[in-house]
């Protein structure tokens, strides 16, 4: 049962607004480094980020068993935030901050972090709106999302299930319909009118404008051991 259910984890069966969105992305979101021991790394300018180190096509399948994806409403918690990300089938499993004040604060490692547009387009999960998610590519962190978006067009990830824990222990459960590379901007998250989750990460070097990103539709939302939903950040400063 165990081997059915992280079978079910890894893969589904049968197999952000316009300029100031390029310009984020333009200026470096995020930054790379290779799978080698990352030294310190120099600010690429003003990024929406915190900053303490240790580095396509769409396909569409039914939801199971989960019934209507969330809908914006009144009993949506405020303070509900992304506190996990995981992907069983690429080994990567990090907590979730919120961004610390200040448009120039460098992108933290060892950690994930959500986007807040500011304007209310992003979400959270179960807002009925697309949450962005980010890290930097490297080791421990989203570096294989990166590595398999350069085979075969990311074709890999295709119907993997990304699961998300949130502070209010609950757990949803994603799957990647879509993987995109060298994009400039946020703009189909910013304008999602259904529950999305988008992980986005950098290609290449200090500068480099384009992003990987992953798009991802609702599979399920149900209630969350507090001990998983709830693991301890120890973020490390990059640059």
């Amino acid at each position: 049962m165990a081997d059915l259910a992280d079978r079910f984890r890894t893969r589904v069966i049968p197999a952000i607004l316009t300029a100031a969105g390029v310009t984020m992305l333009a200026v470096g979101l995020l930054s790379y480094t290779s799978p080698v021991a990352a030294g310190p790394i120099v600010p690429d300018g003003p990024t929406p980020g915190i900053g303490q180190v240790s580095p396509s096509p769409l396909l569409t399948l039914p939801p199971l068993g989960s019934g209507a994806p969330p809908t914006s409403q009144p009993s949506f918690p405020a303070d509900r935030v992304a506190t996990r990300v995981r992907i069983v089938a690429l080994k990567i499993d990090l907590p979730v901050v919120k961004p610390p004040p200040g448009a120039n604060t460098y992108p933290l490692c060892d950690v994930a972090m959500y986007l807040d547009d500011g304007h209310g387009a992003l979400g959270q999960p179960g807002e009925g709106k697309a949450t962005y998610l980010y890290a930097h590519a490297r080791d421990g962190m989203f570096l294989p999302i990166l590595t398999a978006s350069k085979i075969n067009n990311g074709k890999k990830m295709l119907g993997m299930v990304v699961e998300v824990w949130t502070s209010d222990d609950q757990l949803f459960l994603y799957e990647i319909t879509e993987v995109r590379r060298h994009q400039l901007d946020l703009n189909d998250a910013l304008t999602a009118t259904s529950e999305q989750l988008w992980l986005q990460t950098s290609e290449g070097p200090k500068g480099t404008p384009g992003k990987t990103q992953v798009v991802a539709s609702f599979l399920s939302q149900s209630s969350a051991d507090p001990a998983e939903a709830h693991p301890t950040p120890q973020p490390v400063v990059c640059g």
